[in-house]
């Protein structure tokens, strides 16, 4: 005759000492007390301790649950800053890897305090705000705002790249406004009521970048208006983006004169575009000449510009592991560097499109 036992999958029982030996503790505290109660070999201090473990495992219980809660301001941590990306089931290994995964796992709030992966982390951020905001996790969708937070501060605090992440902002609020559009019709996960909240969060963060005040460092020593004409122009052609030209331009009528440079715009615009892009948006001056800097912000509109990062995450070919490239990961490869392909952050993106 088979042997019909508990359910393998079910807990387990729970025994109590008491003063006539150990018992078995019900589902129900409440009627366990009750058949108990009426004993009087159970004394009423092992009540009193039985009631304080029970606290105890509710209260431990509590915390750990309150970790992935609403109030979290830390990231969702794992012990490993690397993921396998796989895109099919085999008989190792069953299932996908999503964007809300990589985004958990990937320590991008680590990542934001390393200048060289600032601008990588803010794209990737921004990209996300825009398209794929829907597609991340109840917890990756914390972890998001969790790190842009982090990101505000950070601005706040060191008053550099305030303009980016006003525009992530700027996106995210709308994007939210768009999937939020109606009570009962929000495609997010959560309740609505939490993304409003957040919405009110995002307006109090652009309130705060709206009010920041550049502290100007004082300083004795040499300014850049003091450099040569030479000097300044090479530092102009270092920056990849006109409308810092243009707001450096604005700080006084020599740098201005040095920003309208037509050779600095020339050189902008064969960095972020090809020839072939060039020659499709021409735009003539007055005096017959190639109108470089009206070329440049006409081909922004129109195509996307060149993108350069300290450092981006790397994908191994050889193990198709994804990290950072000061992660180390357990590849079995002879030559672990040579595998890894450096990605751009839409490049990450399209990753987990399937």
């Amino acid at each position: 005759m088979p042997f019909l036992g508990q359910d393998w999958r079910s807990p387990g029982q729970n025994w109590v000492k008491t003063g006539d030996g150990w018992k078995r503790y019900k589902n129900d505290v409440i009627d366990y007390f009750d058949d108990i109660s009426n004993s009087n070999s159970f004394c009423k201090e092992d009540k009193e301790n039985i009631f304080k473990n029970l606290n105890y495992d509710v209260s431990a219980k509590k915390r750990r649950k309150d970790v992935l809660n609403n109030k979290t301001k830390t990231q969702y941590f794992h012990q490993e800053k690397w993921i396998y990306v796989h895109k099919g089931s085999t008989k190792e290994r069953h299932g996908y890897c999503t964007l809300g995964e990589a985004f958990n796992r990937l320590d991008f709030s680590s990542a934001i305090q390393d200048c060289k992966k600032f601008n990588y982390v803010v794209r990737l951020l921004d990209l996300i705000a825009k398209f794929q905001l829907t597609s991340l996790s109840g917890i990756a969708q914390k972890n998001y705002m969790n790190i842009l937070e982090k990101v505000v501060q950070k601005v706040l605090e060191d008053q550099q790249n305030i303009r980016a992440i006003r525009e992530i902002l700027q996106v995210l609020y709308e994007s939210l406004c768009n999937l939020v559009e109606g009570v009962g019709k929000c495609v997010l996960v959560g309740n609505i009521n939490i993304w409003v909240h957040r919405m009110e969060t995002i307006l109090h963060w652009q309130q705060l970048l709206n009010n920041i005040q550049i502290i100007r460092p004082v300083s004795k020593g040499l300014t850049l208006t003091d450099l040569p004409i030479c000097l300044q122009l090479n530092i102009m052609q270092r920056l990849t983006d006109g409308r810092d030209i243009v707001s450096l331009g604005q700080v006084s009528p020599e740098l201005y004169v040095l920003s309208e440079d037509r050779l600095l715009w020339k050189k902008l615009c064969h960095y972020h575009f090809t020839e072939r892009q060039i020659r499709k948006r021409l735009i003539l001056s007055e005096k017959g000449h190639l109108d470089w800097k009206k070329m440049y912000f006409k081909l922004s509109r129109c195509y996307p510009r060149k993108e350069q990062y300290g450092e981006t995450l790397q994908l191994c070919s050889h193990c198709h592991i994804l990290s950072w490239k000061d992660t180390v990961h357990p590849c079995t490869a002879n030559n672990p560097e040579s595998c890894c392909t450096p990605l751009s952050p839409q490049d990450f993106i399209n990753l987990f499109r399937y």
